[in-house]
């Protein structure tokens, strides 16, 4: 499993699989690569659903974002 954590507080948002993983790879834009972290507002929610994320990637990123307009998520191995 993956740990997906919230990159200002270190805060744990939960856990994906790798195929999750492999999707926002392919479906986020990444810095360089080693780029570990993406950030995820509503838009990006919005875009990721129309793009096939699966239902479990969505609440995982939604529920990191809380209240806030948006986040950098980190995730580790």
């Amino acid at each position: 499993m993956i740990k997906l954590f919230d990159n200002e507080t270190s805060a744990p948002v939960g856990e994906i699989t790798e195929g999750q993983l492999q999707f926002l790879i392919d479906h986020l834009e990444e810095t360089s690569d080693s780029d570990q972290d993406y950030y995820i507002d509503l838009p990006t929610l919005a875009m990721l659903r129309s793009e096939g994320a699966d239902a479990e990637l969505v609440a995982v990123l939604t529920k990191g974002l809380g209240g806030r307009d948006g986040y950098e998520v980190r995730w580790e191995r």
